[in-house]
C-alpha cells in the first residue's frame, strides 16, 4: 500500500499590526523538504487559505518546494477588520512593506523565497520585491494588477450589487470566518474615487528577482496590458496569456499555470 501525504494543518501566528496583536491563519505545504525552495501563497481581495483548495500542494509537489500559504488579516480565519478600520490607498503597499516582513519575522524565515500571488497578492509580491530586492528569489504572478482599469471598476460594482442581493455572503461565508470584513474591506477600496490613481508602474522598476507573469485573455478584472506593463517595467520578464482563461488562471487552467510555474521555478534553480 501507497502511503498517502496528509494535508496541511492550520496554524495560526500573531503580530503587531495596526496598534493591536492580529492573528495570522497559515499552513505549510511538504516541510520536510528542508533543502528545497520556499514558495508563498498570496492570495487575491477576496482570497484565503481555504480557497486555494489544492492548488498550493499540486504545485509545490510538481515543482518540488516547500511551501507556505496564509490569509492576510481580515481575511479567512486570520483576525477580522477592527469595527472602525478602513483600508486607504496604500492598503496593498502596507501588506507588502508592513504585514508580509512582519509575518516572516515571527515565523522565523530568513531565506529568500519566491512569490506567488493571484490578483491583489501579485500586487502586493511585486511590492515587497521592489522595496526589497534582495530578499526575493522570484515572483510568479497570475492577474496582477499595477494601474487601475474602467474594466476592473465596473466588475468590483457588479460584485458590491452581487453581495448586496444574492447569496454572496453565505458563499464567502465559507472560506472566511467574517465575510463582511473580508468583502467590504477590499470592495470599498477598490470603488474609492481616490484609488482610481493608485498606480505602481515606476515603483515595480526596482525588482531584479526573475517573473513570471500569466494572465487569461478573458480576464474581466484587467488587460494584458497589466502584464505587458510589467515586461516593460522589468526587464526579462516571462508572460503567459492563457487563452479560455478569466481573471483566476490557477482555476480556469490549473494544468498550464503549474507546468509554466514548475519549468520558471526549475530552470531558476539550475
Amino acid at each position: 500500500m501507497t502511503a498517502q501525504a496528509s494535508s496541511p494543518s492550520t496554524e495560526f501566528a500573531s503580530i503587531e499590526w495596526r496598534g493591536r496583536t492580529v492573528r495570522v491563519e497559515h499552513q505549510w505545504i511538504a516541510p520536510e523538504r528542508r533543502d528545497a525552495p520556499l514558495l508563498v501563497f498570496l492570495h487575491e481581495g477576496l482570497g484565503s487559505v481555504a480557497m486555494w483548495k489544492d492548488f498550493p500542494e499540486r504545485l509545490c509537489a510538481a515543482a518540488g518546494v516547500r511551501g507556505l500559504v496564509f490569509s492576510r488579516p481580515a481575511y479567512g480565519r486570520s483576525t477580522p477588520r477592527a469595527a472602525d478600520e478602513t483600508w486607504d490607498v496604500d492598503f496593498m503597499h502596507r501588506q507588502a512593506h508592513e504585514v508580509l516582513p512582519a509575518f516572516f519575522e515571527a515565523l522565523g524565515i530568513a531565506e529568500a523565497p519566491w512569490l506567488l500571488g493571484h490578483s491583489d497578492g501579485g500586487s502586493i509580491a511585486l511590492l515587497y520585491a521592489a522595496r526589497f530586492p534582495d530578499a526575493v528569489r522570484g515572483l510568479v504572478l497570475m492577474a496582477p494588477h499595477i494601474f487601475v482599469e474602467d474594466v476592473t471598476i465596473a466588475n468590483i460594482e457588479i460584485a458590491r450589487d452581487a453581495y448586496r442581493s444574492t447569496d454572496l455572503p453565505a458563499k464567502l461565508g465559507r472560506y472566511h470566518d467574517d465575510a463582511d470584513s473580508a468583502f467590504w474591506g477590499w470592495n470599498r477600496i477598490w470603488l474609492h474615487p481616490p484609488f482610481r490613481q493608485w498606480n505602481i508602474e515606476a515603483e515595480i522598476a526596482a525588482i531584479r528577482a526573475p517573473v513570471l507573469a500569466i494572465q487569461g485573455v478573458g480576464d474581466e478584472y484587467g488587460t494584458l496590458e497589466q502584464i505587458r506593463g510589467i515586461a516593460r517595467r522589468v526587464p526579462g520578464t516571462a508572460l503567459l496569456e492563457l487563452p479560455a482563461c478569466g481573471h483566476s488562471p490557477h482555476r480556469d487552467r490549473p494544468d498550464a499555470v503549474i507546468a509554466a510555474a514548475t519549468d520558471f521555478i526549475t530552470a531558476q534553480r539550475a
